[in-house]
Order: structure tokens, then sequence, then C-alpha cells
């Protein structure tokens, strides 16, 4: 049965209403008189509107909109309130081609390189490993194996969902040392803690504890050798939160080898507030239970209505949470997606990883800076966690704001300061930060 106005939540009265109203889908146009000029970071910077005195070394915890995403959430709130039920129904129950959620997982699919059937759309990366760790088929005995790099929500996510069924978990080191990290011991150390039980291995991409950037697809291959050895049943499955990845590093995430993908994308991406994803392989939705109703699934909404278990297997669709939300922020991801395409990806890239190495070698050259963010690019990404020896994070923090600089703490039980550039910074802000923090040493 199709998803249409008329089988869903709403019946047939609307539908000749609802027929009437103009096309939900918009591309948001710029305003200003001089175009963008995506060549030009100046030109790109312009384009937010963070305050200016400040430098703005904290964007990874909740970016500022671009002016087109922030045009689009306008346009879109705009329908909304002028006529928000023939609005919804028209966006979300429509035929395929002005079915808005499925355009978002299409934007994203073609970002990230993989399939839009294989997309649920959550508010968060929060969300999304909730999601993924309660929907896996665990048994009293299995065992989800974490590392103790990972973030509260993650490491939360695998307690809760474990302690429902009798499963267990277990956190392990990759390393010992900011100093020497070895993709080899990492992998070593993995393949040594994987059990006759482990059924999931949850790492993250790029650790907001370390600014350390893990090497998955050595990882993958290292799951692989094992998964060689086991039927499909008891494969241990790959689960990345790649948050702090997504949008800075190669956005072809499909390539990495992981099983399933959480990621918020309204830090590094520039996405609307309160949006994510979460990607991952069919045959891994296959086997998963959903957690939270959906609106975007024909076939679970059939079921309902006709008083019988679904027939088909469980896929993405059945995973992206439904109810009313923030519409117009989710409708107008593509924007997002489309500013960092224009871009280009490569050129966004290079771009952080040359403002976040100038940032790392200026700290490294201070007697009185201990770095722990590796100066290797191919084990870091976009953020760059210091001490200044004898002043605690906080304080370093702080002294920085006095001066309008926006640092950050990491939010672990043994804290570092924290700065993060991204395409809005500038080498001499760069610069300006590295001469204040050698006043504080």
């Amino acid at each position: 049965m199709p998803l249409t106005r008329r089988n869903f939540l709403i019946r047939g009265s609307l539908s000749l209403a609802a027929g009437a109203l103009a096309p939900v889908l918009v591309e948001a146009k710029n305003k200003e008189d001089v175009p963008v000029d995506f060549k030009d970071w100046e030109s790109v910077r312009r384009q937010f509107e963070l305050a200016p005195d400040y430098i703005h070394l904290g964007l990874f915890f909740l970016a500022s909109h671009p002016r087109c995403v922030r045009q689009a959430i306008e346009q879109y709130r705009a329908k909304l309130d002028s006529n928000p039920l023939l609005t919804v129904e028209a966006a979300m129950f429509e035929h395929a081609d002005e079915n808005i959620p499925l355009q978002v997982c299409r934007a994203i699919a073609n970002y990230i390189g993989g399939d839009a059937q294989d997309i649920a759309l959550t508010q968060n990366t929060t969300t999304g490993l909730a999601l993924l760790y309660h929907g896996l088929p665990l048994r009293e005995g299995d065992e989800i194996l974490t590392t103790t790099h990972d973030h509260y929500v993650h490491h939360e996510s695998i307690r809760l969902a474990t302690g429902r069924c009798g499963a267990t978990w277990r956190k392990i080191p990759l390393f010992d040392s900011y100093d020497a990290i070895s993709p080899d011991e990492i992998s070593v150390r993995i393949r040594k803690a994987i059990g006759p039980k482990t059924r999931a291995l949850g790492v993250t991409w790029v650790h907001s504890s370390s600014g350390v950037r893990l090497p998955i697809a050595r990882i993958a291959e290292t799951l692989a050798e094992v998964n060689r050895s086991r039927n499909q049943s008891n494969r241990v499955l790959l689960i990345v939160d790649g948050v702090h990845g997504v949008g800075v590093e190669d956005p072809n995430i499909t390539s990495l080898g992981c099983d399933a993908f959480a990621a918020g994308t309204h830090k590094w991406l520039f996405g609307p507030r309160g949006t994510g994803f979460v990607w991952a392989k069919p045959d891994v939705w296959k086997k998963m239970r959903p957690v939270i109703p959906s609106f975007s699934s024909p076939e679970l909404f059939a079921a309902w209505e006709e008083e019988h278990e679904p027939a088909a297997a469980a896929g993405a669709a059945w995973f992206s949470p439904g109810g009313f939300q923030a519409f117009e922020h989710f409708w107008a991801l593509p924007e997002a997606i489309r500013f960092h395409q224009n871009i280009g990806s490569p050129r966004i890239t290079a771009r952080i990883h040359e403002l976040n190495a100038q940032m790392k070698e200026g700290l490294a050259g201070m007697s009185r800076i201990e770095l722990y963010t590796p100066r290797d690019e191919n084990l870091s990404a976009g953020m760059v966690c210091f001490d200044v020896k004898g002043t605690k994070p906080e304080e370093v923090v702080k002294r920085l704001l006095a001066q309008r600089i926006v640092a950050s703490t990491t939010p672990y039980r043994v804290s570092y300061a924290r700065v993060a550039c991204s395409i809005v910074n500038t080498p001499q802000e760069v610069d300006t930060v590295l001469r204040a923090i050698r006043e504080l040493a």
C-alpha cells in the first residue's frame, strides 16, 4: 500500500484542499547583492552571522547556520505557519518525488556515497547510537566491546541496551600514550580483546576527548578477519560514532568498512540544529528491532491498520523516529549538504587540517604546553587538545575567553583544554590564539 496522505494519519476530506497547496520543497536563494564565491574563504565566512569580535573555536559543539540554511529554515517555517496541516501532509505523505524526508535521505546518501534506503533520520548522534544499540538482537551472555576513549552517550547507550537483556559490555584502551599511537597496535589490541560472545564493537571516529582520529578502515579489516570464521548470526558488527568526522574528513563513509554509522549533522556539517542520521548496511537493518514508532514506513502502518505483524524485513525507514518534530529544520538539511558540496569536500578537509596543523605546530613549540592531539594528520582531524602546565583547563578557557577567544574543555574524567579550527577561521586567528596561549604559559 503506498504511503499517502489518504492512508496514513489523515483521511479523505483534506486531499482536495492539499492538492491546491503549492509544492513544499524549497531551495534557498541567496539574497545578498554579492553572490557567494565558494572558492574564496572570506566569502564563505561571510555566510555566517557569528559575532565578529570573537574567535570561534567551538563550532564543533553546535554549529552556526550558514545563510542558505537559515533561509531554507525560514521558508519552511513560513509555509508551516501559514498552513501547518496541509504543509506537513503534503511534505511527508505524498509521492516519492515530493516526499521531503525521502529527499533529505537522498541528499545524505549523495554526500556519504550510500543508498537513501539505508538511512534513518534522527535528531542527533545520541539518538542514533541509542537506536542502534537498543535495536541489536542481543541475547543473555552476548557482549559488546567498546573503548575507554568514547563519549558518555556512547557508553550509556551500550550500558542501557545490554542491561535490558542480560548481555555484558567491556571497555579497552586502544593506546597507552598519545605519543605512541599506532594503527598496528590498535588493530592488535582489538583483535586480542574480541571473545566468542562479542557481537559488536563500538568506536568513535574522532575522539572529542583528545582529537585522535581512529583508522576505521584498518579496524574494519581486523573485524573482517575475525568474521571469516564465524557464521552470519555471530558476526561482530562495527558501530561508529562519526559525528566529529562528518564534515571534516572524506564524506564517503560507506567505504570505511563499518556496519553502522551514527552522526549529528549540526556540528561540522553546519546542518540545522537538531538533525542527524544513521547509515547501516541493509543486512544489518534487517536484523535490528525498532525502538520508536516511525512515520516513514508504509509497511508498518499497513500492518497496524490490518492488525498483523509486519511481513517485510526491517529497513532503515523503520528506525526514523516518528511524531511531530521541528520539520523546518529537518527539511532544510539538504541546503547544508549543498553548501559543503559547493565548497568541495577535499578543499574543506585540506583547510581544516591546514589550520589545525598550524595550531599544533605552534603549541608543540611552547615549553610549558603539553600537546595531546597527534601531529600526524592521519591520526587527527579538526580538534586540538592540550594543557598549560600548572593551570587547570577550566582556567585556560576562562582566560582565553577574556580575550574573546572561544575555546572549551573536554567533558571527560581527565579533562584538557580544547580548540577546534573550522572553515570559518583564518591563519591570522590561529596566530592570535597562539600568542594568547603563549602568554598564559
